[in-house]
């Protein structure tokens, strides 16, 4: 299969993950792109996307995977007109081929940034980095099986770095693992609520910056 990458951005974040398989199919037929369609009781088109993006997460690096019906269709022809009916904010940057394998994706860089109305608490930066050097940092998780449970995220924490980007505003980037085991950007933000409810913000968001193999090269 040919792999798109694209970016979703915008006013798209607010788009979830069913609807955006839905846009990109709703694109490939209004294209002139057809799918080819899984077989059993309940075709479906042959595309999907790795690494689901929460609603309200924006992404430079998204991926996802097609098979078109019929002849091949040069790259960049496949991309100037999936473009021409995409939405804003989701964008193809490139679709090509000799793609690396889903399941050996396993590193993503992400920033989380949160944001206080009254000001950047004091000693903000130093009590993040305490925390996040401890050996463990407990924060509740739900899976399907057992509900919620609590889950030490520091394993999963390749590197971090804490910034104070104005008087305002904290950046958390960090390189996490995102398969086998995965942890959720958005965990970053619940350790700072749960251990540090004084540095709790006023808004925080996440952005998606690039993936990786568990090399650290850089996933296509």
């Amino acid at each position: 299969m040919p792999r798109i990458l694209f970016e979703k951005k915008g006013n798209a974040v607010w788009i979830s993950h069913l609807d955006l398989m839905r846009l990109f199919q709703r694109a490939f037929k209004r294209a002139g792109l057809p799918l080819t369609h899984t077989q059993g009781f309940n075709p479906r088109p042959s595309v999907s996307i790795a690494l689901p993006l929460s609603v309200g997460v924006e992404s430079s690096c998204e991926l996802l995977d097609f098979e078109l019906d019929g002849d091949k269709v040069a790259n960049r022809i496949v991309r100037g007109k999936l473009n021409d009916y995409l939405v804003p904010g989701i964008r193809v940057i490139k679709v090509y081929d000799n793609m690396q394998k889903i399941k050996h994706l396993a590193l993503l860089d992400t920033v989380v940034t949160m944001e206080y109305d009254r000001g950047v608490p004091e000693n903000a930066v130093l009590k993040l980095e305490e925390l996040f050097a401890r050996e463990e940092v407990p924060v509740e998780k739900k899976t399907k099986s057992n509900g919620i449970q609590d889950q030490n995220i520091i394993p999963m924490i390749k590197s971090l770095e804490i910034v104070q980007t104005d008087a305002n505003t904290l950046q958390l980037k960090a390189r996490v693992c995102c398969q086998n085991p995965t942890l959720n950007p958005m965990q970053l933000h619940g350790a700072v609520v749960r251990h540090l409810p004084e540095l709790k913000p006023d808004f925080v968001k996440n952005e998606r910056i690039e993936i990786y193999d568990a090399d650290g090269n850089v996933f296509r």
